[in-house]
């Protein structure tokens, strides 16, 4: 064994020796810093280098040289790092209670050393009902303990196939959920699929490890995953469809690859109906599938759903408002009483209109009469806050869309759907600006024939972050009555943040209040983006909790147009959870730091868990022998094992696409000119809505301008509006489905 004083820092050499402490691990370069006992020695030494997992008490062995490093002083670069199971008692039991295995900490450990000393690993792999001679453990334990070893193993694997080929190993445990012991064979037989299945890995890496496994630049398969690479792009800008000749132009430009060779790859995508060719306004555009089915089922649903008589007894409409009216104790404008009148007699219809027109009461004067009448009505929206909201107005039970068409994991679909009907006769969607396609799809599929449909939002809000602009392409096709409400409730007039919105909405610059006016609304100007973090903090922190008796973590949200820079989301939620929860044990995973009381958001939808995208909790507890991290929502604790974390993210500041569909007593907004990307009319708009007793704007009047300004945002390429249009295409439904209708529901 290598002598760390004898040698000099060129001189390559190897050690070995038993892991003391991970100083640091990176979860996505595999980039580590060790402390390691080599031989007898009771002083440890510093080695470096990348490995995709180690704990203490495994055995290292390196090769390298050793360096001086101007702040660390020596330590051992290695240039390979391996690790092994231990063979002494002391590594064994250090080892299994680092927390790697669940079920296993420290005391537990100490009990199965004791027991079965050397043999714990063979009694673990092949004999673990023995494990159960252990005081404590019992079958639960146990069953937890092997399917956790069992999955170590295949994620090591893994994570050395990965690095091996030139990728992080962050993503490893999702291969090893996605694809189990088939992954690496999965991987190798197509690297693309990577690309297309694990979120967080990208057709980039997927090419990389692609290239080094020997699948030439220009080769078909390369070209056709490429292509499925240019579409997924569009489809997360919102498009359903691509041009054809762009998908050819930037599919030649991302790849490098010949046009004929691209041009073949849509043709083999085209025969296996991956992809579908279609037409829009005389131009050849591109779907992907199963977009291409969801678009011309919704449109066929959604015209036959429009036939038929109303699910109701008669109404004379005009008595039920008057009664309506009495009831909710509010006298309604003669817009108002046009869109209760539509929602009664037409089986789809909208009502849209920005804050403070009366949207939430509309849909109450509705539910009276219906209710009078012993209709079923079932009120749904596209987030839970949402919902939550929704129940709270009208009083009666509201779910997510999700949650009321049930999904089902082991099936990969929704429980309700075309073939399972939803019970109920008037379903009421609030915030329908957020719903994208494959949602939109999935609710309108799992209609009962005979029911009505009232779509409810704000179409000049922000569309939804999935393809799609399903809100907007009905009203535009004019194929169902809209309801388009623009006068501001008394009640609302008083508000500078809705009077400031519609001003915005119309193109016309917000007002500022005059500090200590009681005003709601507020613009504090600053120009340097630092000072205007310091700005954020002061608020946030001291001012507006002092002044309005607002909770800094529950009360408060800072809404920032984009994730980078100064003034975006990842560094203000750095900034804000060091100065808000700055105490207590820290967890760090996928570049991500985690405290117990943080404020986090649920980053896509898990419907094991059943979280969604856009729920916020609180962390209750991290449990680091179980290697779990307990967050609360609402009443629910919700379980994330340490390698599923990259679901969520800080909350203290998240991006306005991140909070439609919610309210918050007070939003702080950042709009300065390093966001020119995402300055746009309805970004302000949306974000100014978001908030309930008070608005604070904090930035460039500059940048405002700039985003009253922006009205030119990019329309979605979508066909919704053309095949709401067209001729009835003589398919009917039978038993609630199309013929030809065999659309997945998720």
């Amino acid at each position: 064994m290598a002598n760390p004083e004898q040698l000099s820092s060129t001189a390559t050499t190897s050690l070995s020796g038993t892991v003391d402490r991970v100083t640091f691990h990176n979860d996505e370069t595999g980039f580590t810093v060790l402390k390691v006992l080599l031989g007898g020695r009771k002083t440890p030494v510093t080695v470096v280098g990348q490995i995709p997992q180690i704990v203490p008490g495994e055995t290292v062995t390196a090769s390298g040289s050793w360096i001086t490093d101007r702040q660390h002083g020596r330590q051992f670069k290695a240039e390979q790092l391996k690790g092994s199971p231990p063979d002494s008692l002391e590594g064994i039991e250090k080892f299994l209670g680092s927390g790697m295995i669940r079920g296993i900490g420290p005391v537990y450990a100490a009990k199965l050393v004791k027991q079965f000393g050397r043999e714990i690993f063979e009694i673990i792999e092949k004999e673990s009902a023995r494990l159960e001679e252990v005081e404590g453990i019992g079958k639960t334990r146990r069953q937890c303990i092997k399917e956790s070893w069992n999955e170590a193993r295949e994620i090591r694997a893994i994570m050395a196939f990965l690095m091996a080929n030139g990728i992080s190993t962050a993503r490893a445990f999702r291969i090893y959920r996605m694809y189990g012991d088939r992954a690496i064979p999965t991987v190798k037989a197509d690297p693309y699929c990577l690309a297309r299945d694990i979120k967080g890995i990208g057709f980039k890496s997927a090419d990389a490890i692609a290239m080094k496994m020997g699948i030439a630049a220009n080769s078909v398969l390369r070209a056709r995953a490429g292509i499925e690479h240019v579409l997924l792009e569009m489809t997360n800008q919102g498009h359903c469809a691509c041009l054809l000749e762009e998908l050819i132009e930037q599919a030649v430009s991302i790849l490098g690859i010949e046009r004929p060779i691209i041009e073949e790859a849509i043709a083999h995508a085209l025969r296996e109906r991956r992809i579908v060719r279609d037409q829009h306004q005389g131009t050849a555009v591109i779907y992907l599938a199963h977009l291409y089915d969801f678009e011309v089922s919704l449109a066929r649903r959604l015209k036959s759903l429009a036939q038929g008589t109303y699910p109701s007894p008669p109404i004379a409409v005009d008595k039920a408002i008057v009664w309506a009216e009495a009831r909710i104790g509010f006298t309604l404008a003669p817009a108002q009483r046009a869109a209760v009148a539509g929602a009664l007699t037409h089986k789809v219809s909208v009502i849209t209109g920005g804050p403070g027109v009366g949207k939430t009461t509309l849909i109450r004067a509705i539910i009276q009469i219906l209710g009078a009448k012993r209709v079923t009505v079932c009120l749904c929206a596209p987030t839970g806050r949402a919902a939550k909201r929704l129940s709270e107005s009208t009083g009666l039970d509201a779910k997510t869309i999700h949650r009321m068409l049930e999904f089902e994991p082991g099936k990969g679909s929704f429980k309700f759907g075309a073939k399972n009907p939803l019970e109920g006769d008037v379903f009421i969607v609030d915030e329908s600006s957020m719903l994208d396609l494959p949602l939109a799809h999935a609710l309108v599929a799992a209609l009962p024939r005979r029911a009505a449909l009232v779509l409810v939002g704000d179409v000049d809000q922000l569309p939804s972050v999935g393809p799609g602009a399903v809100l907007k392409d009905i009203i535009r096709s004019g194929a169902f009555p809209v309801a388009q409400l623009n006068e501001i409730f008394r009640q609302a007039e008083g508000s500078a943040i809705v009077v400031n919105a519609h001003a915005v909405n119309r193109g016309d610059m917000p007002v500022s209040g005059e500090p200590g006016s009681g005003s709601d609304f507020f613009i504090m100007e600053e120009e340097d983006p630092e000072r205007a973090v310091d700005t954020i903090l002061k608020l946030v922190c001291k001012h507006v909790p002092a002044r309005a008796k607002l909770s800094p973590i529950r009360d408060i949200q800072v809404l920032a147009p984009m994730q980078r820079g100064a003034l975006g989301a990842r560094n203000l939620n750095a900034r804000l959870q060091e100065a808000l929860n700055p105490h207590g044990d820290v967890l760090e995973r996928f570049g991500i730091v985690f405290r117990e009381k943080d404020k986090v958001m649920q980053l896509e939808n898990d419907y094991d868990k059943e979280v969604f995208n856009g729920d916020v909790g609180f962390v209750h507890r991290i449990d680091t022998p179980e290697q779990q991290m307990l967050v609360r929502f609402g009443d629910r604790l919700v379980h994330y094992g340490f390698n599923e974390l990259d679901e969520l993210a800080p909350a203290y500041a998240i991006t306005v696409h991140k909070s439609q569909g919610s309210e918050y007593p007070c939003v702080i907004v950042p709009v300065h000119t390093q966001h020119f990307m995402m300055l746009q009319r309805n970004l302000l708009y949306t974000a100014i809505t978001r908030g309930r007793k008070l608005v604070i704007l904090v930035g460039s009047r500059k940048a405002i301008a700039m985003a009253v300004g922006r009205h030119d945002v990019q329309q979605r390429r979508t066909g919704l509006t053309a095949r709401l249009l067209a001729p009835d295409d003589g398919l009917t439904l039978e038993n609630n489905e199309f013929p030809a209708d065999k659309v997945d529901q998720q």
